[in-house]
């Protein structure tokens, strides 16, 4: 049961008095109000061979996706290859997608940059294109100063000014940064910070920053399928997981059992998804994911350079990692 959060516990430096009050009422109401759980593909950007965004192959790929369950998608995510689009690449692909997605889906976008100012004018950007609910990434190229207070102010100036809600989102496997718990406790309180998405795999923090946000609504997405039955057990709402792009109906599968309690069966299922997972992301990365994509029907190819395809040997990895646990 969500109820109205209360904006309290930050500093007045944290503040931001640049927007509308029409601006900050209506993306606060919609912040105490949105519903996150559920499975979420970080859905990946299809290429052409002279590697320009391949808007029909992406079309092809949406359509697939509307008749699985899933609560939403994430766009623009890492296994969208954001770090290698433009600006102007980044909206067009939410545009499209808002075009194609179901009404009763949620559309979060990734409008992390490595400024605040970038950050905060991508993110108006990316409601503007569609977005219901934005991802913003720690900001980690000056990695070494990114502690509590930067990254505190930071998330901060980006929620004042947003149009829509934020979900932050630690992903130290990629930026070498984990956002700090006691920043992340305080940030919940911030009535446009719906929550996190964490990807770092470790269960015993994501229990206790559910532990520690439970009276503000705060909202934790497992950021990874290896690790999603345990972050339901203890209190995540849902899963933003790469390998949701190839066996998107068994996340969902995953999903139902947990909620339900149905724990036997839930832990069945997982052990079999852990292998696949590892291979499509830490293992064998983006090229992978989009690899495994093509076994199973949808628009995977290639990737931006300078990401490389996989070799022979490392493709016929992948497959075994799949078929040993019955999926191919």
């Amino acid at each position: 049961m969500l109820c109205v959060r209360v904006w309290r516990g930050l500093s007045p430096l944290c503040r931001g008095g640049h927007l509308s009050a029409w601006t900050r009422t209506q993306s606060r109401t919609a912040a105490s109000t949105l519903d996150l759980s559920g499975m979420y593909p970080p859905i990946a950007t299809p290429f052409t061979p002279e590697e320009d965004v391949d808007y029909q192959k992406l079309e092809g790929n949406l359509q697939k996706y509307a008749k699985i369950p899933f609560k939403g998608l994430v766009v623009q995510g890492s296994n969208g290859e954001y770090p290698f689009l433009t600006e102007e690449e980044r909206v067009e692909v939410v545009k499209t997608v808002r075009r194609s997605l179901p009404t009763d889906k949620l559309l979060m976008a990734g409008s992390g940059c490595e400024s605040t100012r970038a950050t905060v004018q991508l993110t108006e950007k990316m409601a503007a294109a569609g977005a219901d609910v934005v991802l913003v990434v720690t900001p980690c190229f000056y990695k070494g100063k990114m502690d509590g207070r930067a990254l505190i102010q930071h998330f901060t100036k980006v929620a004042d000014s947003s149009p829509v809600p934020v979900v932050l989102y630690s992903v130290p496997a990629n930026t070498g940064l984990e956002l700090p718990l006691d920043a992340v406790v305080q940030l919940s309180q911030h009535p446009n910070i719906l929550g996190l998405k964490d990807s770092g795999g470790d269960i015993s923090r994501i229990g206790l920053i559910v532990h520690k946000t439970k009276t503000q609504d705060f909202q934790v997405l497992a950021g990874s399928a290896g690790f999603l039955m345990a972050a339901y057990s203890v209190g995540a709402v849902g899963g933003v997981c790469a390998l949701a792009n190839v066996l998107g109906r068994e996340l969902c599968e995953l999903e139902s059992l947990c909620v339900s309690g149905r724990w036997e069966e839930a832990r069945g299922l997982q052990q079999r998804l852990i292998e696949p997972n590892a291979a499509v992301t830490r293992k064998f990365g983006v090229p992978a994911l989009k690899q495994a994509m093509e076994w199973f029907g949808f628009h995977g190819g290639a990737c931006r350079s300078p990401l490389q395809p996989l070799a022979e040997a490392e493709t016929q990895q992948l497959r075994r990692d799949f078929s040993s646990n019955g999926w191919l």
